[in-house]
């Protein structure tokens, strides 16, 4: 059983004056939803979730040993310019993960970093984001302790990206990442990402997610007030009940293919995360008009058709839209035909699932 001390490096065995990396995150998007937490970034329940291949944040991380080591020094520069107001997060950041990587304050770092989606598409890129910044992280590490192994390397990663966004420990790597202790599923931890142990039908294989981008705006309640949200709420307790038991449910249903289950699940699994922030003091509804209407016009398509297309949220309006690849023409002419006059400039993006982070 894995504790946090086990990532508490011994004293590295190499020293680096210089360097400099570059990493890849994709973006990822949960099937059962995480939705409150409790100290140092643990989970409240289980979660599991596709991880995405377009929509990724590239992190270049250039360091050089300084001379004073009694505070954190870097830049932050977005796109090759710098972004003040990303700064706070990034302190806050190192200091959570100082004593697993205790070689921050001897370097000055120039962190450059630029998303492939739109800026303010309304696309969560702190778990791109963190878990880019973590990867570049462990690969300094790595070359300061070059004996360690790749799974330490990557469950290591997962563990830091978690303490700067929670959701970015499923970016790490695996096509399908479980977060959370899971009684069923082998190697599950709250402390890092896992991939699903277990195998997975060809029904799941290259699986697609349209992002439909109903509200590119500023999100009306930030994650962390989100999760917050949880405390105290009056359903809290059987929704975390419900995530575990809807995680039981889709080890089966990825084995044996059944994409009718699946949908009733994610479907569902959408909808209460949700209801739980409308049902939440204070409550929000995060749902435009507009998202709604996506959502009828998908069960209409989908009832009609036969079709096994379905949607997701994230704690905002905009809609992904899952569906198998070998459905993907006729489902991207019903999204042209019938869902861009619900999206803000006509705007969507195409994705599918990919591998995780990558080495550039």
């Amino acid at each position: 059983m894995f504790s946090a001390n086990d990532f508490i490096p011994s004293p590295y065995t190499h020293s680096l004056e210089t360097g400099k990396f570059q990493w890849s995150s994709p973006s990822n998007i949960a099937l059962v939803k995480y939705w409150g937490k409790k100290d140092k970034q643990i989970p409240a329940n289980p979660s599991v979730s596709f991880t995405l291949n377009n929509c990724k944040t590239i992190t270049k991380l250039a360091f050089a040993q300084k001379q004073n080591q009694d505070t954190f020094s870097f830049d932050l520069l977005f796109e090759g310019k710098p972004k003040e107001d990303f700064k706070p997060k990034i302190q806050q950041f190192f200091e959570r993960v100082l004593v697993y990587l205790p070689f921050l304050k001897d370097y000055h770092f120039t962190i450059d970093t630029e998303n492939t989606f739109p800026h303010s598409s309304g696309i969560a890129s702190s778990a791109s984001g963190m878990a880019a910044l973590a990867m570049n992280l462990m690969s300094l590490e790595k070359a300061l302790n070059p004996e360690m192994s790749e799974k330490y390397f990557y469950q290591k990663a997962s563990f830091l990206a978690r303490l700067g966004s929670g959701s970015a420990c499923r970016s790490v790597k695996g096509k399908l990442v479980v977060w959370g202790n899971h009684k069923n599923i082998q190697g599950s931890s709250d402390l890092f990402g896992v991939e699903f142990p277990n195998a997975v039908h060809e029904n799941f294989q290259n699986f697609q997610d349209t992002i439909l981008l109903v509200d590119k705006g500023e999100k009306q309640v930030s994650s962390s007030v989100g999760h917050n949200l949880m405390n105290g709420h009056p359903f809290a307790e059987r929704r975390f009940e419900q995530a575990h038991e809807n995680l039981d449910k889709l080890i089966h249903v990825f084995e044996s293919g059944n994409l009718e289950e699946f949908i009733t699940i994610v479907e569902s699994e959408a909808l209460t995360l949700h209801s739980m922030m409308m049902t939440s003091i204070p409550y929000f509804i995060l749902m435009k008009p507009n998202t709604l209407q996506i959502i009828n016009a998908i069960w209409k398509f989908r009832n009609e058709t036969k079709i096994p297309v379905c949607f997701t949220l994230d704690a905002g309006a905009n809609v992904h839209v899952l569906y198998p690849e070998n459905v993907k023409e006729t489902v991207l002419q019903f999204i042209k035909d019938e869902l861009v006059g619900c999206c803000q400039n006509g705007q969507y993006l195409c994705d599918h699932i990919g591998m995780g982070s990558i080495e550039n």
